[in-house]
């Protein structure tokens, strides 16, 4: 069974290190567990943490020629997708395909000049924000000595820059993703976007009570609007009892199915967040992706079911945002 993975932090792992590389990291994710897993897609996130960051356009650039160098130094094996069609390319040629994404909208510096430079790049895909208030949006929580977890954000959404830039995304093909963004910024973006958008790594609210998941009627919303929500391995996204959410595939499946039940599977997909996460998981790494679908065969859910969630139903979202490559 084929897979696509919305989201990873694998390149923030390996800026730490020159020395260790995308092949063999002793990572989650690497190059050997992807191809074990079957993976046909991964989505390679570049995450600037921006309160640590003084010039994060200038950093986001750096993680940029990284992802590059690596995918560069092993070109046989995986390759990257500027356009919907690059995906069947790659496959024909016997390699993975890469999708170039990056977590924290902030990095543009609320310049569009900045979103068109990343998508020239090959940017794909972008979440709005991460924890802090970025000039793009506000955050569901933000990173504190004890932050709350459980009362979203209601209140403050998209900025008039975060507007325009979910606007521009929309026209050059970057899929706007609302993970980590506040209840009202999700709501905001679901009226100014044209095309479906995503929320690449989070789970359902009504499992597990975190601000970082998706309440019924969001997703519902989400599935009107034709978007996929990516399941997120994150132990305290799978379960309020994190010893309880480190059994992956169970409470991943619990969750599929809460969510198949109010709105069917075409809303479903996996973003594992790998390597941003607590490796202490059953889901250890991503070779361990077949023993997901099995389960999910056990647990009744159709190869028809089982393939639009791994990945059919997010290249349904890559075909209508991001078709051909646009002149800018």
């Amino acid at each position: 069974m084929n897979y696509i993975d919305l989201h990873c932090d694998t390149i923030s792992e390996l800026m730490k290190d020159e020395g260790v590389h995308l092949l063999d990291a002793p990572l989650q994710i690497n190059l050997k567990h992807l191809k074990e897993g079957n993976c046909l897609l991964q989505c390679f996130a570049m995450f600037v943490y921006l309160k640590k960051t003084p010039k994060p356009f200038e950093y986001c650039i750096q993680m940029i020629d990284r992802y590059y160098e690596e995918l560069n130094k092993y070109k046989e094996i995986i390759a990257p997708v500027l356009s919907y069609s690059d995906i069947a390319k790659n496959q024909k040629e016997g390699k993975l395909s890469s999708l170039l994404t990056i977590e924290e909208g902030g990095v543009t510096e609320s310049n569009l000049a900045n979103l068109r430079t990343f998508y020239r790049l090959g940017v794909r895909m972008i979440c709005l924000n991460w924890n802090f208030e970025n000039g793009v949006g506000h955050p569901n929580f933000t990173l504190s000595e004890h932050p709350d977890f459980k009362t979203p954000n209601t209140e403050e959404g998209l900025t008039e820059y975060g507007i325009q830039m979910v606007k521009e995304m929309n026209r050059l093909g970057i899929i706007v993703d609302v993970s980590h963004l506040s209840d009202k910024g999700f709501y905001d973006c679901l009226k100014y976007s044209s095309k479906p958008i995503v929320a690449s790594h989070s789970n359902a609210r009504g499992v597990c009570n975190h601000v970082r998941n998706l309440t019924d009627e969001m997703i519902l919303k989400l599935k009107a609007n034709g978007g996929v929500m990516g399941m997120n391995f994150c132990a305290a996204f799978l379960d309020e009892d994190e010893e309880e959410g480190r059994n992956t595939i169970s409470c991943l499946i619990k969750h599929m199915k809460y969510i198949k039940r109010l709105a069917g599977v075409d809303v479903i997909a996996l973003g594992s967040d790998f390597d941003g996460i607590d490796p202490n998981i059953r889901m250890e790494n991503a070779s361990f992706m077949p023993k997901l679908f099995e389960e999910m065969r056990h647990q009744g859910f159709t190869e028809d079911e089982i393939e639009r969630i791994a990945y059919k139903n997010f290249l349904r979202v890559l075909a209508a945002n991001m078709p051909e490559i646009v002149e800018n």
